[in-house]
């Protein structure tokens, strides 16, 4: 696995691109740049990246270490404006988990300069596309808006990166929101209950073993210095990237990001505990009841992180057991085999090593048992035997064409840049993803199976329909092979 890790590493980042001679666009840009600082706001270039003639990135970092990452597109006369914070579910302490997730419900309430309700109308009179996510790495916020809002947009987002108002009433409000969003997405949700206990049992250790909505009690049990506490510390300059693609002009962008977000201070960013999983030996089994109309089975393998080259070999291997109709499992379990109704699988997307997710629906009438024995075999065969070269070009194509249609909006494009800089540090990343897959080889799929699908690698998550005599929300039995 090294020896492949180096030598694919080198055409990863070689891909990034070198110097250039200066062209009288880097003139111009300079003298703007000159010209919004005489006021001391003291922004400075710190990289550009040009992918091609359409997509040239340029970052940018204010003294408080605010970075923001600007793409020039004007095409059509609207952009996408993303806030990520580089704070997630993995940052949590425990006992104190989903208080990220209850924090992207708080940033929408009230601040020091917008009565509650303000903000929401604001973006609804200008016709914006308004949404925010929180996961294991990451929380981030975004706007999708008609050109000549920007000032508005800049305002209001460094407004609640400042001035938050943080009270008992706002808690509690949004702590009922969450409780519910929980009972109805887990408790009451086979496929979130399951996925849960999946990832509770299959990690030790690391913090991705917590959900991300948090836990119940945890939930009911933040405090209100818990909440200011986290505001304080995470929701910093120097603990955010703000991502603006689409028909802006470069100097308005940095004189209003200046005129607003440069007076916040940086704050000391805790740096995550070092928590090393220990590698799995033994596979993992639990049993669940839940209220299904038939058998459903989750497995889940430890595997690459996102951040590592070589994780665009599991991508193509997971395209050859699980995307598509001629998909390997898909004719094993469902076209041809019909004993599942449906198939599917993650690659987690995520910095540190997560779990490669496997969920069955077994048609009425069939037992996970069939389903895992069909799945296990089909994976030891590619274990053994590899994959074929024509399903290594049929993977490449579709992942592929799959990219370039994930950069066809802003808000794609944004959401690419945001993701990269804040999971892996470099968003130029972003612009190797295809490449890496041409350079892919079936070695390097078949050193990827042979990790990844260790039979002592395995957690197995199997859901029996719920008897009417079983009490709702039965704890799973569970156990190691």
């Amino acid at each position: 696995m090294r020896r492949w890790h180096i030598g694919f590493l080198g055409v990863w980042l070689a891909a990034c691109g070198g110097a250039r001679p200066k062209t009288s666009e880097d003139e111009s840009r300079a003298k703007m740049l000159e010209e919004v600082n005489r006021g001391g706001a003291g922004i400075d270039l710190a990289d550009e990246y040009r992918y091609n003639d359409a997509l040239a990135v340029e970052k940018y970092v204010l003294p408080n270490g605010l970075t923001v990452l600007y793409l020039e597109d004007h095409n059509a006369p609207v952009f996408s404006y993303q806030t990520w914070f580089r704070v997630g579910s993995r940052h949590e302490k425990d006992g104190k988990t989903g208080i990220a997730h209850l924090f992207e419900h708080l940033m929408f309430k009230e601040t020091k300069n917008t009565p509650e309700g303000v903000f929401d109308r604001t973006l609804e009179g200008m016709g914006a596309r308004v949404n925010a996510a929180t996961w294991l790495d990451w929380t981030f916020y975004y706007e999708d808006v008609p050109t000549g809002n920007l000032e508005t947009i800049v305002r209001l987002e460094a407004d609640r990166m400042e001035h938050m108002i943080l009270n008992t009433k706002q808690l509690e409000a949004e702590r009922e929101v969450v409780i519910n969003e929980r009972r109805q997405r887990v408790d009451n949700d086979p496929s979130g209950k399951l996925s849960e206990v999946l990832w509770e049992l299959a990690f030790e250790k690391h913090p991705y073993r917590n959900p991300t909505i948090g836990w119940m009690k945890d939930i009911e049990g933040l405090s209100l210095e818990d909440c200011i506490q986290f505001y304080k510390t995470y929701y910093a300059p120097n603990n955010a990237v703000l991502v603006v693609v689409g028909d802006v002009d470069r100097g308005e962008l940095l004189r209003h990001v200046s005129k607003y977000y440069g007076q916040l201070q940086r704050q000391e960013i805790p740096a995550p505990e070092d928590v090393f999983e220990p590698r799995q030996t033994e596979a993992k089994r639990s049993e669940v009841r839940l209220q299904l109309g038939s058998d459903r089975l989750i497995v889940g393998y430890k595997a690459i992180a996102v951040t590592q080259p070589l994780s665009a070999a599991l991508e193509i291997l997971n395209e050859v057991l699980f995307e598509g109709d001629s998909a390997r499992l898909q004719r094993a379990l469902v076209t041809d085999g019909e004993i599942a109704t449906g198939i599917s699988a993650m690659v987690p997307p995520f910095r540190y090593p997560g779990l490669y997710e496997v969920s069955i629906d077994l048609r009425p009438g069939h037992k996970a048992e069939q389903a895992e024995e069909v799945l296990l075999a089909e994976l030891k065969k590619v274990v053994e035997e590899g994959i074929t070269e024509a399903e290594l070009e049929k993977a490449r194509n579709k992942l592929e064409t799959r990219f370039y249609r994930q950069l066809e909006t802003n808000n794609q494009k944004a959401h690419g840049l945001g993701f990269w800089e804040t999971t892996a540090d470099d968003y130029r990343l972003l612009f190797t993803i295809a490449e890496r897959y041409r350079q892919i080889t079936m070695d390097d799929v078949n050193a990827v199976a042979q990790e990844v699908l260790r039979p002592g690698n395995r957690t197995v998550v199997v859901a029996r329909p719920q008897a009417d005599t079983d009490p709702v929300g039965a704890d799973p039995d569970t156990s190691v092979d």
